[in-house]
């Protein structure tokens, strides 16, 4: 799948998770924390994305990982999801799901948005 996204609309994701972060600060460092478990496991965000949303990963399930590792990161990633602030974030991911969860995970990141302007594909 193919994903275009304007600077206007990374620009909008942008000021949502800021507004996340300054709204809901501990729940923000909690997915800012599965965002960098995701990049350094080498998982793709779209795989956190959709376990984070509870729909299908597809393709996007990670491939030759041991089994206790892949128990540590979906711990991590519930833990999130029970917060009681959740629905916030989950709300924000609906609201942004254009942009794409590697996008929104990159910005979490702190990526700026100019950096993240055009096509990008999602397996």
């Amino acid at each position: 799948m193919i994903t275009l996204t304007s600077l206007d609309e990374l620009k909008a994701t942008k000021e949502a998770l800021e507004k996340l972060k300054k709204l809901h600060p501990s729940l923000f460092e909690k997915l800012f924390h599965v965002v960098n478990l995701t990049r350094a496991l080498q998982f793709k965000y779209q795989y956190m994305g959709c376990i984070l949303m509870d729909e299908d990963p597809g393709n996007n399930f990670p491939i030759f990982v041991q089994a206790s590792i892949l128990r540590l990161y979906k711990q991590e990633l519930q833990k999130l999801k029970e917060d009681p602030e959740c629905d916030a974030l989950k709300q924000t991911f609906a609201t942004f799901r254009h942009t794409g969860y590697e996008k929104i995970s990159l910005l979490v990141l702190g990526e700026t948005p100019e950096s993240l302007v055009g096509a990008s594909y999602i397996k």
